[in-house]
């Protein structure tokens, strides 16, 4: 599904360039779920960004769906974006002027699915999420809980092949936490592939790959039912 080479991220300061993302290859099948880990500043909430094309000033390629995206505009990213990604963000970003109901089919009307089949998917997302006695309220009449699965369920309607998360726990409660992480969990074994941002070693337990990044590089990977592969505290020597 998706393949990474040599992609790359930099600022220019007064000292020069300053790199956020270095030398990062990597390949992402089709039905996984992956964790992206690491210390804070180490590059991971622009890797998710790079991947859900909201950021296109960056170099090497990126291959989606056997898209070059690296290659399109940003008008034709921001179609495949629409098409087949979904974003779950730990800030919920629902629109607090909107009802539950309005806020599930804001991303459709985006894609341009006429109104009757709108109304079927949202309706048929409410059931699915037992949320249907939350379709009149609006976000603030919500706890966060509610609000993120409300986040997770914006995600899915439009039936992506990915869903990328940016610590979609952060500001839940355990038991708040655990829902979540197991409604992803279901969704994955459904088929959605899942690429999770997050500092929480149990949130990365539900994946079956971790990868580590260090200061902008990938440090090491590590199967969740196997042994760590490479995993250390900084890039490999040579780099």
């Amino acid at each position: 599904m998706i393949t990474l080479k040599n992609v790359e991220k930099a600022y220019k300061t007064g000292a020069g360039m300053t790199y956020v993302l270095r030398r990062i290859s990597a390949e992402i099948k089709a039905g996984e779920f992956v964790t992206i880990m690491g210390p804070s500043g180490a590059g991971k909430t622009t890797l998710l960004s790079i991947l859900g094309m909201l950021d296109d000033v960056w170099t090497g390629e990126y291959w989606f769906l056997d898209n070059a995206v690296h290659s399109m505009d940003r008008k034709k990213r921001s179609e495949l974006n629409r098409k087949y990604i979904g974003f779950v963000f730990q800030s919920y970003h629902l629109l607090d002027n909107l009802t539950v109901y309005e806020n599930l089919d804001v991303p459709l009307s985006y894609r341009d699915v006429p109104r009757k089949q709108r109304a079927s998917l949202v309706c048929d997302v409410l059931d699915r999420f037992q949320i249907v006695g939350k379709k009149d309220l609006y976000p603030n009449q919500l706890s966060g809980g509610q609000q993120q699965l409300v986040g997770i369920a914006r995600a899915v309607v439009g039936n992506p092949k990915l869903i990328l998360a940016d610590e979609p726990t952060g500001n839940l409660h355990s038991s708040q936490a655990k829902e979540i992480m197991e409604l992803f969990k279901r969704l994955n074994d459904e088929g959605t592939t899942i690429i999770q941002v997050t500092h929480s070693e149990l949130n990365a337990s539900y994946g079956n790959r971790v990868i580590q990044l260090f200061d902008g590089w990938i440090a090491g990977e590590q199967k969740n039912t196997g042994e760590p592969v490479g995993v250390g505290t900084e890039p490999p020597h040579g780099r």
